[in-house]
Parts: C-alpha cells; sequence; structure tokens
C-alpha cells in the first residue's frame, strides 16, 4: 500500500495508519493513553535537544532514517552528560511512500530506542505531495545527574582530546550509495550510551563530550576552541580512518577531517586521566578504535601537526559538503 493524502486527514486512513504502524512498534504506558500531550515524571536539570532528518537514501548499509533519527537525538542528550529519557518523533510523508518501507524504518526506529534506553512518548504524521519521500523531526529529554557538568566551555589547557574511533564512515556509506558504487562501507550509525556510561561510572573527569557530525572533526574542534578559548592541536597521524574509508576518501579528494559521521564523539579529559579513559573507551563495543589525537593549550584556533612535521591552521566545514547525510 501507499502513502496518499487521505492518510493525512485525521479520519480512518490516519487512524489505521497509526494502530497498524506506529502504535503497533510504538505502544507502551504513555503513548498508549493517545492524549494530546504526554505527562511526563522529571525533576532537577534536564537536556532537550531537537533535530529534524531529511537523509537519502531512505536506507543505506548500516542503518536508515528510522535507527538515524534516535541516534542522533539520543547522543546529542548524552554529549550534555544526561542520560536519555524520552523522544517524540513527527513523520512528514510524502505521497506514494511504501508502507511496508515505512514500517520496516519505524520498526528500525523502536529497536533503537529500546536498546538506547528511551520510550517514544508522543508524536505526529503529515503527508505532503511528493514522491514517495519522508522526512523526520525528533525531540529528546535526558536527566542530567548532579555530579555532572559537561560543556564545550570547559576544556581547559592541557586536556587530552580522545576520538572514539574511525572517522568518515557514514559519509562514505551515503556518497557510495548515491553514486552506487560498490563497497563494503557501513554507517556508523550507533547511540554512545555504552562509552559515556562507562566514562561516568569509572569516574573520568569529562570537560567536554560533543558527537562528530555534519562538518566532521574539523568543523566540531573549531567550536570547542572558540567557546573555549583554548588552543586545539592534533597529530595528524594519530587520527584513525579505516583502509577503506581512507582508500574512497583519496579517490574522491575527500578530507577525513570533514566528513559526516553518525556514531562517533569526542571525550575532552584532564592529560592525567587520558590514558585511563582511553583504555575504558576501548573496552565499549562502540569505542573499541578510540585514540588519543591531541591536546588543548594556551591560544586560540584549532591546528594540525601534518606527517611531514609542519602545523597548519585547519578551520570549520566550508560550502555545502555532503548534504543530506543526516
Amino acid at each position: 500500500m501507499k502513502i496518499t493524502m487521505a492518510h493525512g486527514s485525521g479520519g480512518k486512513s490516519s487512524a489505521q495508519l497509526m494502530s497498524d504502524i506506529f502504535g503497533k512498534h510504538f505502544s507502551n504506558q504513555v503513548l498508549d493513553r493517545m492524549e494530546d500531550a504526554a505527562v511526563l515524571e522529571v525533576s532537577g536539570r534536564i537536556a532537550c535537544s531537537t533535530d529534524s532528518f531529511v537523509v537519502t537514501p531512505l536506507e543505506f548499509n548500516g542503518g536508515d532514517i528510522g535507527k538515524l533519527c534516535v541516534c542522533g537525538t539520543v547522543n546529542d542528550l548524552l554529549m550534555m552528560g544526561a542520560v536519555p529519557k524520552y523522544i517524540t518523533c513527527g513523520f512528514i510523508m510524502e505521497e506514494g511512500l511504501d508502507t511496508e518501507l515505512l514500517e520496516r524504518l519505524v520498526a528500525s526506529m523502536a529497536a533503537q530506542a529500546r536498546e538506547a534506553g528511551v520510550m517514544v512518548v508522543a508524536g505526529d504524521t503529515k503527508v505532503v505531495e511528493g514522491n514517495g519521500g519522508l522526512y523526520i523531526n525528533t525531540t529528546g529529554i535526558g536527566l542530567i545527574p548532579e555530579d555532572r557538568n559537561v560543556s564545550s566551555s570547559n576544556c581547559r589547557p592541557g586536556d587530552a582530546i580522545i576520538v572514539s574511533g574511525n572517522l568518515g564512515d557514514h559519509h562514505a556509506c551515503i556518497l557510495s550509495h548515491r553514486m552506487e558504487i560498490e563497497n563494503d562501507i557501513k554507517s556508523d550509525c550507533a547511540t554512545l550510551n555504552d562509552i559515556v556510561d562507562a566514562l561516568f561510572e569509572c569516574g573520568i573527569s569529562v570537560h567536554t563530550m560533543r558527537d562528530v557530525t555534519r562538518g566532521g572533526l574539523g568543523t566540531v574542534l573549531n567550536e570547542i576552541a572558540d567557546t573555549s578559548g583554548c588552543r586545539i592541536e592534533l597529530e595528524e597521524d594519530a587520527i584513525p580512518v579505516s583502509p577503506d574509508v581512507r582508500g574512497f576518501a583519496d579517490i574522491l579528494g575527500l578530507d577525513p577531517l570533514y566528513m559526516g559521521n553518525e556514531g562517533k564523539m569526542i571525550a575532552v579529559v584532564p592529560a592525567e586521566e587520558a590514558e585511563k579513559a582511553l583504555e575504558i573507551m576501548r573496552s565499549t563495543v562502540h569505542g573499541r578504535d578510540a585514540a588519543i589525537i591531541g591536546y588543548a593549550d594556551e591560544g586560540s584556533g584549532a591546528y594540525i601537526r601534518t606527517r611531514l612535521g609542519a602545523v597548519r591552521r585547519f578551520d570549520v566545514l566550508y560550502g555545502e559538503g555532503l548534504p543530506r547525510i543526516c
């Protein structure tokens, strides 16, 4: 069956879509009440993030738009030291969207939410004219424990910068699909609860965390340098990139420093805790390829020491990059 304008009418077709797909996969004690707003038990400091997802193709090696929207929202909460709790989702569906595809995406989203420990508590559907596309908007809420204070402004001179794994996998995966290039590159799309939980449970004094998404590592580190008033210096040889992605990037003239990711993060920690933090991250599923890639210092800006020993300034991503990557 294909989505038609009738599915957005608020009538019988809308109700059937809700019960057959959304209600079937997202069922929980909050959502099942089907009221105008979710009533949630929340106390203390909260983190709240909203995001919209427009990736093409809708399904790709290692993920899909349903999995991606949960990962993107949950990771934004985690990077503030929050424990993700709730998520909302708004689906904007184009006419002609196949309902079998829609159900696969909703099921994927529900499975990833369960894995991340978040509950889908509210949602909305709209149907617009088009050619079978889908866009999803999400909002996430997480609770911040009292002993956590994570912010880009907390980066200090002497801190070590650790990246959780190989860069560029998601970017290379999406571009491969669009260019119809056959390879084994998979998106790194994942929620990073295991890394964040392990760092805090082991008592690491995490100053800053950021997920490395659009704009890549280069953009994120420039933002941290600007916010904290520190100079960031990386070692080019220390930045992890898989051989497949490195080869793909070399052929197409891409710089992994600016390639997008959907399951990678950086942690900024005191230098004396760096080796312990690295060991902890490498003990997790999503941090096994973690590496210390640089340090913060007095000064400003972001710099990289090249393989030839030269030091050059790197800036934020300039121009379009790869559109509709998330």
